[in-house]
């Protein structure tokens, strides 16, 4: 498959692109907001397309263009406020689908947050992120999109084990970004994930494994 990451030059995203890259089963391609960003993900293996997700759905579609699948993990970070979390977690996700929709792609996954389906487990310090991503997921839903939405506990910047748990009532816990990687890069084509939403931590059970149970 052409599969476009948005959000590509976040730790995750890069992590993504390489390791698409590397396994070489698909064409990956990094949509990017800076020009200045386009070399360093080339050398990892991507084609780079521009594409803001401030812009229109329109112009997002255009980026688009050619793909079979779309990953959404971009994020507007911790040191912005709610207004550009609104305008990137929420906004700029639910253009991505509208766009994808428009383009005639069907394949979409989206990184959310551990817990984002029930606003019990939502934590008053980034309240405003939980939001955007509960409605960006219900949007998802709504599409006619085949989605997978990974909601992945705290993230750290350890290697990877390779070994997670995955659910939709895990108890809270953490989860290095690599293998958050490793499960949107198995979870492509893997069956058991369409249409499907799930908690991912690190847990006992190889990647391909844990998704196969779902």
């Amino acid at each position: 498959m052409n599969v476009l990451v948005i959000g590509a030059n976040g730790q995750i995203g890069k992590m993504l692109v390489e390791q698409l890259a590397q396994e070489g089963k698909h064409q990956v391609t990094a949509m990017i907001r800076k020009p200045e960003q386009a070399d360093a993900l080339k050398q990892l293996g991507a084609n780079v397309v521009m594409g803001d997700l401030e812009g229109s759905v329109n112009d997002l579609a255009e980026a688009m263009k050619d793909h079979d699948a779309v990953v959404f993990t971009a994020g507007s970070g911790g040191s912005t406020g709610a207004d550009k979390t609104l305008l990137i977690d929420l906004d700029g996700a639910v253009k991505t689908m509208e766009a994808a929709q428009q383009q005639g792609i069907s394949r979409y996954i989206l990184v959310s947050a551990f817990g984002a389906d029930q606003r019990e487990k939502w934590s008053d310090a980034i309240k405003p992120y939980y939001v955007a991503k509960h409605y960006a997921d219900r949007a998802l839903f709504a599409s006619e999109l085949n989605y997978t939405i990974i909601r992945p506990g705290g993230l750290k910047n350890e290697p990877g084990t390779g070994k997670i748990a995955v659910g939709t009532d895990l108890k809270p816990g953490s989860i290095s970004r690599e293998d958050v990687a490793r499960v949107i890069a198995a979870s492509l084509q893997e069956e058991k994930t369409y249409r499907m939403a799930f908690d991912l931590i690190a847990g006992d059970d190889l990647v391909e494994d844990a998704l196969g149970k779902l």
